[in-house]
């Protein structure tokens, strides 16, 4: 297998490619595979990424960081950094796997992510890693709002309407499909000072009520931001002019 491309797309040459190797071979394949790499990869990110957001944050507490850091080394996260760098071209899976659709997999996207970062610590320490988990994530870092990354949409929700002084949304059941073990939810989301009700639906309750605050919450936002523009829309000014039909000074030529 030619990893040169990807080591290109990586920003690193290996000076042991056997290890990139090894940290794109699923269990799958054989018995040489990648899961050492990866809980050696998942130690070395977590360290990484909170030494990259201690540098950033210098106000945020413990908690803050903590819950930023979740954020960005959570399995999707993750699988969309592979899926940028075409990592699915290179994975060594077994035929099984292979033909399940294993390549589009987020859980062994993110798996070999972890692993490729394992096998760069091991070819160059740590500072080789760390630029190359910087590479991928400082763009990220720079361009997230720490007030909201990591929250869930109805916590954002609540947060917002707290903020501007209305009343919390009332969240309400209005339909059950499927069977027991195959159930989906149709949850109402409605708040009632902005005449607003958005419906949204998912596999459990929680995931539908999610789903409806996240699209009340834009609607909330629209609906605040036009109330806030129709008050500072001026009033139109009414001119009443008093016209004489004829002026003092002609009428004054005019008498005889």
């Amino acid at each position: 297998m030619d990893l040169a491309a990807l080591e290109e797309r990586l920003g690193y040459r290996f000076n042991h490619i056997g290890l990139l190797e090894q940290a794109v071979t699923h269990r799958s394949h054989g018995a040489v595979h990648n899961e050492r790499l990866e809980f050696l990869g998942d130690a070395v990110l977590n360290n990484a990424v909170a030494l990259l957001l201690y540098q950033k944050y210098a106000r945020l507490d413990e908690g803050d960081l903590s819950r930023l850091r979740s954020n960005l080394v959570k399995q999707s996260s993750l699988a969309e950094i592979a899926e940028s760098l075409d990592l699915q071209h290179y994975l060594r899976l077994g035929e099984g796997e292979r033909r399940s659709g294993g390549f589009r997999r987020p859980s062994i996207l993110a798996d070999t992510m972890e692993a490729i970062f394992g096998a760069a610590f091991v070819d160059g320490g740590f500072e080789a890693a760390r630029d190359l988990i910087a590479r991928r994530f400082e763009p990220v870092i720079k361009t997230m709002d720490p007030k909201t990354l990591g929250k869930d949409s109805k916590t954002l929700l609540q947060e917002y309407l707290q903020g501007k002084g209305l009343p919390l949304p009332v969240y309400t059941v209005v339909e059950t499909r499927g069977a027991a073990h195959n159930q989906e939810f149709e949850v109402e989301c409605a708040i009632a000072k902005l005449d607003l009700s958005l419906r949204g639906s998912g596999r459990s309750r929680r995931a539908a009520e999610q789903s409806a605050a996240q699209l009340a919450l834009v609607a909330a936002q629209q609906a605040v931001g036009h109330a806030r523009r129709a008050r500072r829309k001026p009033e139109p000014v009414q001119h009443t002019l008093a016209l004489d039909p004829q002026p003092a000074e002609a009428q004054a030529v005019a008498k005889p």
